[in-house]
């Protein structure tokens, strides 16, 4: 990056406040500085550019093409500098803040329950926790590590596996009894919820339980678990999720399994860390307190390869 391609910070400050206003006054008003100072450093803008960003109408500034372009881009820039100038603050006195990248399923229901004991046994460490999707590049990410989804295949990292999900059939107890459900062929011909990433997982669950149905891909789809154990707890239907995720429901009766049927899909929730650099030591602890609690019964490592 050539630094004379770079406008000074307070000049794109200045642009930026001044578009979200359409003022310089009010813009000067929230900088507290004065007008012409906001103006002067709009103008700097426009000249080190050379275009212009405002056309002037009176009293009124109005974003040119080129300023509505440019505004996209550098607000954009600035939210990204305040977030990390944010998460670099949250180091202030302390080296051991772990950054991590979840997954929003496994992070509320089956991390965050357990991540006091982390605390416990670690009462320097701290945490910035995120959610992300999707595999990221982690020389382009400020992440130490990520939990992982799927194969264990992500470019540039190692994949440690946790464990496997036991997905279960549920409904709530009023939905049951109300379908006089006794067997699993019973549930081919009732609404059955499905998560819109899964589409072969009733099919799975019915050919484990040995059902044979044409039915298996007739039902509402959601995109999210929470949304459809939601909804499976308020009698919509029957739906398919992992044990850890309704845990809780289960324990209050909210929500109930129907039947031993526990369909184990190949893929396993991973650890994955950068392979090109060391484990920062607040890192390194935090994986070896995570492999733990997965071996201590806390998910299906049984099922894991090898």
């Amino acid at each position: 990056m050539k630094r004379g391609f770079v406008p000074h910070a307070d000049s794109l400050i200045a642009f930026e406040c001044a578009a979200r206003h359409g003022s310089f006054t009010r813009a000067a008003e929230e900088l507290h500085l004065t007008q012409g100072a906001v103006s002067k450093q709009v103008r700097h803008l426009e000249v080190r550019l050379g275009v212009e960003l405002f056309k002037r109408v009176r009293q009124r500034i109005v974003l040119t093409d080129a300023g509505r372009l440019y505004l996209h881009d550098v607000r954009g820039a600035l939210e990204s500098l305040t977030a990390a100038t944010r998460q670099v603050m949250s180091f202030a006195g302390n080296e051991d803040v772990l950054n991590l990248a979840t997954l929003p399923s496994f992070g509320t229901h089956w991390l965050a329950p357990r991540l006091a004991g982390f605390i416990a046994a670690h009462p320097s460490a701290s945490f910035n926790i995120a959610v992300r999707l999707r595999p990221f590049d982690f020389a382009k990410e400020p992440f130490d590590a990520a939990i992982h989804y799927g194969d264990p295949v992500w470019a540039g990292a190692v994949a440690e596996p946790l464990f496997r999900e036991e997905v279960v059939a549920v409904s709530s107890p009023s939905f049951r009894a109300r379908h006089r459900i006794s067997g699993p062929a019973d549930l081919a011909g009732l609404t059955r919820l499905h998560q819109s990433t899964r589409p072969l997982a009733w099919r799975q669950w019915f050919e484990a339980a040995g059902v044979d149905t044409d039915l298996a891909f007739q039902g509402p789809r959601f995109e999210q678990f929470v949304m459809m154990a939601e909804a499976a707890a308020n009698d919509l239907g029957a739906a398919l999720v992992p044990r850890f995720f309704v845990s809780e429901d289960l324990a209050s009766g909210r929500l109930v399994q129907l039947f031993d049927t526990v369909l184990r899909l190949p893929s396993a929730y991973h650890l994955v860390y950068p392979e090109n650099r060391g484990l920062r030591p607040v890192a390194a602890r935090f994986r070896d307190w995570l492999l733990a609690e997965a071996a201590a019964g806390n998910g299906d490592r049984a099922w894991l390869p090898g």
